[in-house]
């Protein structure tokens, strides 16, 4: 797909496949732009919300595990944007259980993927401590609270 400018005029591409999204965060595409203008130059990406059965599908084709995942990311190839795809089902449950606002969540793992994007990584601690710095300073700066503060 090709990236399209949205009127905040971001090489972004929303794609809502499975309808629940919108009765779980009002205004998706909102909290989406938002967390995208979080970061500055941000790599042009297709962000897509999709349902569990569809991510399961694609982690199990691409990453060897047959279940649902929160984020899918994968890199851009030269002249291309980045994808990115959520699962509905567990992007619900991790957000009820964290006790989070669901819009938040939604925006805190864009950042996340967005990062991957970027090629920051979390195997290591370090990276991990680094990664999780810096969601908490994008998403300060669009006001959604640290995502780290109740772990």
């Amino acid at each position: 797909m090709e990236p399209r400018s949205s009127r905040y005029d971001l090489p972004l591409t929303i794609e809502i496949r499975d309808p629940a999204w919108k009765r779980l965060v009002p205004r998706p595409e909102y909290w989406i732009r938002r967390a995208f203008q979080a970061l500055p130059d941000a790599t042009p990406a297709t962000i897509v919300l999709a349902s569990d059965r569809e991510v399961r599908r694609l982690n199990a084709q691409f990453r060897g595990k047959n279940k649902p995942t929160n984020v899918l990311t994968f890199e851009p190839q030269p002249g291309q944007a980045g994808d990115m795809i959520l699962a509905f089902g567990v992007v619900k449950r991790e957000a009820a259980t964290a006790r989070k606002r669901p819009q938040h969540h939604l925006a805190h793992l864009i950042v996340h993927g967005l990062l991957h994007l970027e090629g920051f990584e979390h195997e290591s601690v370090a990276e991990a401590r680094e990664m999780e710095r810096l969601e908490t300073w994008l998403l300060a700066r669009i006001g959604v609270p640290n995502p780290w503060k109740h772990l």
